[in-house]
């Protein structure tokens, strides 16, 4: 098994208290169980896009306005408001930079990011009018992260996670 990151994985996940709320979004029983056994192997790289962007802890929620997904923020066709009207679309683009960064600086190539969040959603985000109405599309950062090859997964899919870092030789 390896002993270096092989896996990045939202901070909030693992216990560690950055959401937007200031509390983190822990697994329940066998997705925590493959996170322990990920960390018990040193294979983890924790992330917090948005507090490696420069947000604070606890800070406003933000949404991907207009009902856009991240790659619409990549192309400059929509912007990630906070729900006090404050554009925080720059903190976002740097923390999926320093995201991909960090997973090339270290050969990674699988992520498991939060389900939801405007940066790490991999299926799903809010739709950007803070009424907790979701929508089909992923994050900033996990958009950043796909559009470099990085596989994302969330905290819903780590099982498959599991099995894809077997099927590229990241496990044994």
């Amino acid at each position: 098994m390896p002993t270096s990151p092989r896996i990045l994985v939202s901070s909030c996940l693992l216990g560690h208290p950055v959401r937007y709320h200031g509390r983190p979004a822990p697994c329940e029983s066998d997705a925590a169980a493959i996170l322990e056994r990920w960390r018990a192997g040193g294979l983890i790289m924790p992330i917090c896009p948005e507090v490696a962007g420069g947000l604070p802890t606890p800070r406003p929620p933000a949404e991907i306005a207009r009902a856009a997904g991240g790659n619409a923020v990549w192309h400059q066709r929509a912007r990630v408001m906070d729900d006090t009207g404050a554009d925080v679309t720059g903190a976002f683009l740097d923390g999926a930079q320093h995201a991909l960064a960090l997973a090339q600086r270290h050969g990674i190539r699988i992520a498991v990011l939060k389900e939801g969040s405007p940066s790490c959603g991999s299926t799903s985000i809010y739709d950007g009018s803070f009424s907790g109405r979701k929508i089909a599309g992923e994050g900033v950062a996990a958009a950043w992260l796909r559009q470099h090859g990085i596989e994302v997964f969330s905290e819903h899919t780590l099982a498959e996670a599991d099995e894809r870092l077997r099927a590229i030789g990241e496990l044994r």
